[in-house]
Formats: structure tokens, C-alpha cells, sequence
């Protein structure tokens, strides 16, 4: 395949029972700022993400994955990586949407939604958003603790292999981290197409279900920011499941937050790290080991809640088993 064809990640779509509340959480309490709206759907973006939207969050009647986007590097990337899903048989066929151009949907083995597109609309700031730096789209705003940018997103598995080879074989994916035990089962990868250390996670969901998400993250840049943002959480009641803290894997600070819809929501003040290495070898962590257990997971704040494991959207209901 062409090098290079998927270089970015573009926006991420989440269903919510809440919309109110999902939307004053991403609006009041993370800053980001509304673009455009449309049906049951509001487009969203952080003040340092360059396109129309970032984040659309639809109203559903439960919390889940709408779709992830991501982007080629041009029209002819698009139409090869087309014919490289088509081939596979998981294609669902063209659609488009506000803030781009025509999109190809598609699923991955596992059965989570997502699309490739080329064209893009950018965003353009009214003159009393417009920043004084004219590398940065629009204003800091006033509200929350404003987050920059969509950083990246997870997603569960019934198995991470699959996936996995999915993302690297057809998408052109770079595997940057990886979490095993012993010679066998694959339990966690982190991909990326660009210096990040990962634009998505595939980690393995311990119920057994099949393509379900477990978060989206937002890039702060200070670490500070997290503490500022957990005072405020637990004054407005808003959960926090873990963190602040830092992993061990990808060495990104963070902490993770439920939003009143119900989609777990991951937020870090770091890079983690960033790959400029073109011949980067997969950093491998074997749980068997008690020490690459320990430390990948967690290098300090204590120890990830069970639910880290086990929840993900759609949520299983009470009549679904629990592998």
C-alpha cells in the first residue's frame, strides 16, 4: 500500500440520552465552541482545532459511538484506501455531512463505525473570536477549563488482534505500543499516523463484547490544568473515575470523566511522548510481569477502578453476559 494515504485524525461523533447535559459539559465545563446544529446533532470544536468541528454529539437513546473520521492525505489517498476496504467487504458506502466533503463509511472487524474523507472545511472565527496569533483559529474562551484540541480515541474489542492488523494493514496505522500477556493474547495496541504516540487506542474489553467505545480524549498542554479541572468537576457533580495520574503506556498524564450522557471522556495535560524515529520499534509490555503490570498501567496516581476494564458505550444490559 502507499505510505502515508490516513495522516489525521478529523472528528468523532457520540451519541448521548443527555443532550443537554452532554452539551453544557463540552460547552461550560470544557470550553469547546458551537459550530453548527443540525437535526439532532451539535458540531463542536476545541479553540486550537483548525476544522468546522471536531466533536458532533447526536441525540440517541442511549450513549454510544456515532462514528470516528479520519483524514487522507488526498483525494487519490481516499479513493486507494476505498478499494482496500471494499475488497475486505466492510464498506458501507458514501455519505456526507456539514464540514466536509464526501465521506466512505465503513466498519472495522469488530464492528465500529467509521469513515475516511479528504475534503474539509475550516473553521472560520467571527472577528470577535479571532485570535491575535495567527497561528491559533480562534480565541482561548472565558468559560471552564477550555481544553485545545481532540487529541485521540478508544475504542474496546471482543479481540485486539483483528483489529489491530486492521488498522496497520489497510489504514497504514504505525504500532507505537503494545500490551500482551505471555506469547498469546494481545490485550492492548497503540497506533498512530503521525508523531503522536497514539491516535487510537484498541484495548481488549474483559465483558467479550463486540465494538463498543471507551473514550475520546482532549489535549490541555499543562498538566496543571488537570487539577484545575478536577476542583471544578467535583463541585458541579460531574464524575471522575480515575486520575489525575499518569500511564505508564504512552506516559500521558491524565484523568478520566464520565459526561451526563453517559461516554467516558479522558482528559491530559502531556504529549505523553512523540516519535520521530521512521524505523520506531513496538514498546511491549507483558502483564505476566509484574513490573510492566504495574507500571504500564498506572506510573503514579494509584490504581485504575475495575469499571476501566468493563464499561464502555453502548452499556451491556442486565440481561447480557459478562464473559
Amino acid at each position: 500500500m502507499e505510505g502515508f494515504d490516513v495522516v489525521q485524525l478529523a472528528h468523532a461523533e457520540i451519541y448521548t440520552p443527555n443532550p443537554e447535559g452532554t452539551l453544557w459539559f463540552f460547552t461550560e465545563v470544557l470550553g469547546l465552541e458551537e459550530t453548527a446544529r443540525e437535526g439532532q446533532s451539535v458540531y463542536l470544536r476545541a479553540y486550537e482545532d483548525w476544522y468546522h468541528h471536531t466533536l458532533k454529539v447526536t441525540e440517541a437513546k442511549e450513549a454510544g459511538l456515532g462514528h470516528i473520521a479520519w483524514r487522507t492525505a488526498s483525494q487519490e489517498a481516499l479513493e486507494r484506501r476505498v478499494r482496500a476496504i471494499e475488497a475486505l467487504g466492510l464498506g458501507e458506502g458514501w455519505t456526507e455531512d456539514l464540514g466536509h466533503g464526501p465521506a466512505y463509511r465503513f466498519r472495522t472487524p469488530d464492528g465500529h463505525r467509521m469513515e475516511l474523507l479528504f475534503e474539509v472545511a475550516y473553521y472560520e472565527a467571527p472577528p470577535e473570536k479571532r485570535s491575535k496569533l495567527k497561528n491559533r483559529p480562534s480565541k482561548r474562551p472565558l468559560r471552564g477549563i477550555p481544553v485545545r484540541r481532540l487529541d485521540h480515541v478508544n475504542c474496546l474489542c471482543s479481540e485486539v488482534t483483528p483489529n489491530r492488523r486492521f488498522f496497520q494493514e489497510v489504514l497504514g496505522f504505525k504500532l507505537r505500543e503494545q500490551k500482551v500477556r505471555g506469547e498469546g493474547e494481545e490485550l492492548g495496541a497503540w497506533l498512530s499516523v503521525s508523531p503522536l504516540v497514539h491516535e487510537i487506542g484498541l484495548m481488549r474489553d474483559a465483558t467479550g463484547a463486540k465494538g463498543r467505545f471507551h473514550h475520546i480524549a482532549f489535549w490541555y498542554g499543562y498538566p496543571q490544568h488537570l487539577l484545575d479541572l478536577a476542583d471544578l468537576l467535583v463541585e458541579y457533580d460531574v464524575r471522575i473515575e480515575a486520575g489525575p495520574g499518569k500511564h505508564g503506556t504512552t506516559q500521558a498524564y491524565f484523568m478520566y470523566v464520565f459526561e451526563p450522557g453517559g461516554t467516558r471522556v479522558e482528559l491530559f495535560g502531556d504529549t505523553g511522548y512523540l516519535i520521530f524515529d521512521p524505523t520506531w520499534k513496538t514498546v511491549v509490555w507483558d502483564v505476566t510481569n509484574v513490573n510492566d503490570l504495574e507500571k504500564s498501567t498506572i506510573w503514579f496516581g494509584g490504581q485504575l477502578p475495575e469499571t476501566f476494564y468493563t464499561y464502555g458505550t453502548p452499556p451491556l444490559k442486565a440481561t447480557e453476559p459478562v464473559s
